[in-house]
């Protein structure tokens, strides 16, 4: 298999371990774990396996600056995000909140442009009216007394994207392993100081739920970034950004599978159009990247 086809296929490889999130929380949920619980533990777990993969790598820790605006990325964006996602799940379908995590490419357009005044050009534009309408769509069709969820699933795109342009300005300095480390080291840690304020730590009660959680940490996180590493390696930064939008696609289809959720036509549409509004999204920085180094 040719280098380019062999880091396609890990790349959306990486888009099926992160799309079964939904599914291995449901598992860890039905076994009494809470969603702060199950983010500390994911982080927990992920960061003990990422450490250990770091030092075979021989890698060392970032520093300064930059240590700083990872750890931070890790603490507020990336927990933030896990909190609001989980939440969602109690109430709103997983490939719902799935779909409207993938408001943050919007998100970032708009933010980047208000807060550091990024030109919107046509395409950016056109990107945001699409993911726009998905969402009006999506969430049109999700409001059946689910108010709330809605609302985190929105919040978990609003913390990525806040995520995102904190990494772009600091993490390209250093290794992706170690960053995305440091990120899962420092949101074990900024849940753990939940813990201590008050909230318990909610354990599995079962083999049932360890399975969900070890998963969780596992397949999708630690072998996603591993799959998603090797395959950017091979086809380059702009089409691993394309590639993973598989990732809600395949939240959708194990969530049928698995979870015996199905989105309305409506939904489907708003996802469709989201979908539409990223890949736009991307595209323009891939057509940027690729002037850029000739």
């Amino acid at each position: 298999m040719p280098p380019s086809q062999k880091g396609a296929l890990l790349v959306v490889l990486a888009g099926a371990c992160y799309g079964a999130i939904p599914v291995f929380a449901r598992m860890a949920r039905a076994d009494g774990v809470d969603s702060a619980s199950m983010v500390f533990l994911r982080f927990a777990l992920s960061a003990v396996a990422l450490m250990l993969w770091m030092h075979w790598q021989k890698l060392a820790l970032p520093r300064g600056r930059t240590l700083l605006a990872l750890i931070a990325m890790g603490a507020i964006g990336y927990s933030g995000m896990s909190l609001c996602f989980f939440a969602a799940l109690k109430t709103v379908p997983a490939g719902t909140v799935s779909l409207l995590l993938y408001l943050y490419p919007a998100l970032v357009l708009l933010l980047s442009a208000l807060l550091f005044g990024e030109h919107l050009s046509r395409t950016r534009m056109a990107a945001l009216l699409l993911s726009s309408l998905g969402m009006a769509i999506t969430v049109g069709g999700a409001l059946s007394g689910a108010l709330s969820g809605v609302l985190l699933g929105v919040g978990s795109a609003l913390f990525y994207a806040a995520y995102v342009i904190t990494g772009g300005r600091y993490a390209w300095r250093v290794h992706p392993l170690a960053a995305t480390t440091v990120v899962m080291a420092s949101g074990a840690a900024s849940n753990a100081l939940l813990q201590l304020l008050g909230q318990d730590l909610q354990l599995p009660a079962s083999a049932s739920g360890w399975l969900g959680v070890v998963l969780l940490a596992g397949v999708s996180t630690v072998a996603a970034t591993a799959l998603f590493l090797a395959g950017m390696a091979r086809v380059g930064a702009s089409r691993a950004s394309l590639l993973s939008t598989s990732e809600p696609l395949f939240t959708l289809l194990l969530a049928a599978a698995f979870l015996g959720e199905m989105l309305s036509a409506t939904q489907v549409l708003g996802g469709a159009l989201i979908i539409s509004g990223v890949l736009l999204a991307a595209a323009e920085k891939a057509k940027k990247l690729q002037a850029a180094t000739g």
